[in-house]
């Protein structure tokens, strides 16, 4: 029931969502009442506690609804003990993320769990406090303020699925107490977990099997989908739901704008199912989401979902019932690195096509590399009319990849390799995947060189897809693979460490410098940031399709707005290819300045081209003096090859007058929101001042005038003193005369 003693604007919020939302819950949660109600005064509590500061973005993003889907929208993955140490370490460095363009800043798992026993992180044992060795979460809200003030946001992980066996309710769990056993998923013998394993898959075949856990303390199984040391929450009960939800808006009111919603699919458990992708959990998501809509609406949610194209999209929900704001391409992400193995672009473009026909209201997160492994989750339906046979195709990009194969000088290793499926997923950087570290191991210029062109070109590729851009920190500076965790004992069982490495400073002090790796990566991806910063295009609005290139190594892709139009080409080969198109206008390569004509289009090996057209009577194109190049013979890979990459020599190709962005439009108009707030207060306070002032007056004048009398009572007390002073030994004798006739008369 809505509390008509609640603030106005929670109200307003409430009753927009309130009939659907008490629907699904009580669908979902046998008509618990109770627990619904409970739910809606948590909801409450969470907005009263909200800061005044926190509620002012919330206004102005809702007048913004979707700022953050912007062709200047870059973010970046970071984890704050490798990146800078602590948070405060993060806040130290922010002008740093900044250069880099981000304005949005993914802070891997940080949240409290067991040094030895964390899944970097991902097995929570207190959602409510931050890592000491990180720092608190006053030092999390002080970060948050000072990235609004730079125009930037912090994403941080939720881990919904599960808790660590370490949080309390694991804790009181073991010691038997039923009301927590009941919030996961306990069973007093193997019977009916012997039964779930007949259709649930393993997630970590190999370093986690088994889907449950012994827990001797109770002498019952658990669930543990993850590691046995992630105990599988029992969103059945609503009891957890309720609390789970709170910890998340705890986050978003300690200044995270992106909750990373990690292994949605999972959350919702059936018997006989495989627990992935349960109608029951797109009723979670939809509730979470109209929750975040009452308390925090400037906050987004990002689902992990890494599953095939046919699973992903239904977590946006709809576009009158929506879900998870954003989600991960993680499709497009590992149909790229099989694209690099393979030099054939149909499935990728078949991909595409897919991501290009979703409604545009939905945004996908796209990447090349995150924390986590590359899972090959393409799609073989559709491989199969060229033949291709999973175990057999999986096999061959994984010893692609870790440089297993003949002609490859990628450097990759293996997770999680289950020969009994002959499946395993892939570790590595983008760097080494691409044939940067063996090339510099070899001290091999042109394998360099190519490796570098690689890279850039899946760079340009990421930059272009539909969505928000992310790059994993270390890839704009080249950061090879680590190969250091292999003598940790607490990491060495896990190869994804690989990619996990400590944050290479020195590389980054390098990065102006274009005859390094460093600065040769760090300028070009800066170039074409810029480049998609300012022609708006890029954004998510923009048309997008994929262009037939009469070529199975050169990828194409056309995008238009207003008026601009965009054909962009990768060559996803190690030798130069011609794209079969015929186009009608003259074109401008973004890249090089220059008019281009966008007929039968030579892309040199591992290479793209980006041509830009100007339907507007005149369109805004100038050429730039061309970057200084670097010298002609470099005696060290380190050094620039003799012929540079176009990225480098780019002149600036100006767009069409740009709008303001819409991100930059919400810190405009809180900006705004606040200079006209101290006005008004300045204007409410100044006759407060002159009220004051004449109070201030009138006092002094009376004082003027009370001063005469004052100085005339003073004079009179000082003579009373000085009369009563004289008559002091007189008294005083006449006291002595009297007691002593006293005591005679007693006498």
């Amino acid at each position: 029931m809505i509390n008509q003693n609640w603030e106005p604007q929670f109200i307003e919020r409430l009753k927009v969502h309130y009939d659907e939302m008490q629907w699904l819950y009580k669908e979902l949660y046998n008509n618990d009442q109770q627990a619904f109600d409970y739910f809606v005064e948590m909801l409450h509590e969470y907005y009263a506690a909200r800061s005044p500061e926190l509620k002012e973005w919330d206004d102005m993003r809702c007048l913004v609804p979707d700022w953050y889907k912007g062709n200047d929208m870059l973010g970046m993955i970071i984890y704050t003990n490798c990146f800078a140490g602590t948070l405060k370490g993060v806040h130290a460095k922010l002008d740093y993320i900044k250069e880099c363009g981000a304005n949005f800043i993914h802070l891997m798992p940080l949240l409290e769990s067991p040094k030895d026993r964390s899944d970097g992180g991902y097995a929570v044992s207190n959602f409510r406090k931050v890592q000491p060795e990180l720092g608190t979460m006053e030092d999390l809200y002080e970060l948050s303020v000072d990235c609004h003030s730079k125009g930037m946001n912090i994403c941080l992980d939720f881990v919904m699925n599960h808790t660590s066996e370490d949080h309390e309710w694991a804790k009181r769990a073991r010691a038997g107490e039923k009301e927590y056993q009941d919030r996961y998923f306990f069973f007093d013998d193997w019977t009916i977990p012997n039964e779930y394993e007949k259709t649930v898959p393993q997630v970590f075949p190999t370093t986690a099997p088994g889907n449950f856990t012994w827990v001797p303390e109770v002498g019952k199984p658990v669930m543990t989908m993850f590691y046995p040391y992630q105990w599988d929450l029992n969103y059945r009960n609503p009891v957890v739901f309720n609390d789970m939800t709170a910890d998340m808006l705890n986050l978003c009111n300690n200044g995270v704008d992106i909750v990373r919603l990690d292994a949605t699919p999972y959350i919702w458990k059936q018997l006989g199912t495989d627990n992935r992708n349960l109608p029951q959990v797109h009723t979670l998501v939809r509730i979470m989401r109209m929750a975040v809509e009452v308390v925090c609406p400037g906050t987004l949610l990002l689902g992990e979902v890494v599953m095939e194209p046919s699973k992903l999209a239904p977590y946006f929900g709809t576009v009158d019932k929506p879900e998870c704001h954003m989600l991960y391409n993680a499709t497009t992400m590992c149909t790229t690195w099989n694209t690099v193995a393979t030099r054939d672009v149909r499935l990728l473009r078949h991909t595409l096509d897919g991501v290009f026909a979703l409604p545009k209201e939905f945004a996908f997160l796209n990447y090349l590399r995150c924390h986590d492994d590359i899972g090959w989750g393409l799609d073989f339906n559709y491989l199969k009319q060229f033949g291709i046979e999973e175990v057999a195709h999986k096999k061959y990009i994984n010893d692609y990849l870790k440089g297993a194969y003949w002609g490859s000088n990628s450097r990759g290793e293996l997770y999680n390799d289950d020969p009994r499926l002959g499946d395993a997923r892939l570790c590595g950087t983008t760097a080494s995947l691409c044939g940067i570290e063996a090339a510099e191991y070899e001290n091999n210029e042109f394998k360099w060189n190519e490796a570098i062109k690689l890279d850039i070109m899946l760079h340009a590729f990421l930059l272009t897809q539909t969505g928000v851009p992310v790059i994993y920190s270390g890839d704009e500076v080249g950061q090879k693979n680590d190969y250091t965790y292999h003598n940790d004992p607490v990491k060495c069982e896990d190869s994804r460490y690989l990619h996990r490495g400590n944050f290479n400073w020195d590389d980054a002090a390098k990065r102006n410098d274009v005859t390094t790796r460093p600065g040769r990566l760090f300028q070009a991806l800066r170039k074409l940031e810029t480049i998609r910063a300012e022609h708006s295009l890029f954004n998510i609005d923009a048309d997008a399709w994929t262009l037939e290139t009469y070529n199975d190594k050169i990828l194409g892709i056309g995008r238009y707005y207003e008026g601009e139009k965009l054909l962009a080409l990768f060559n996803f080969s190690e030798n130069d290819e011609t794209a079969w198109i015929n186009e009608e206008e003259d074109y401008i390569d973004l890249i090089t300045g220059e008019h281009r004509a966008a007929k039968a289009v030579g892309v040199p090996a591992h290479d793209f081209a980006w041509l830009y057209y100007n339907f507007n009577p005149k369109p805004a194109v100038k050429e730039a003096p061309k970057a200084e190049e670097a010298p002609a013979e470099a005696p060290k890979v380190e050094e620039a090859p003799a012929e540079e990459p176009k990225t480098e020599e780019a002149p600036k190709v100006e767009a069409a007058p740009a709008e303001t962005s819409k991100l930059e439009e919400v810190v405009k108009k809180v900006t705004r929101r606040r200079t006209a707030k101290k006005a008004d207060d300045a204007e409410a306070e100044a006759p407060k001042k002159t009220t004051r002032k004449r109070t201030t007056k009138k006092a002094d004048a009376v004082e003027s005038a009370e001063a005469p009398k004052k100085t005339t009572r003073k004079r009179t007390t000082q003579k009373a003193d000085a009369v009563e002073s004289a008559e002091a030994p007189k008294k005083t004798a006449r006291k002595r005369t009297a007691n002593k006739a006293a005591a005679d008369t007693e006498e």
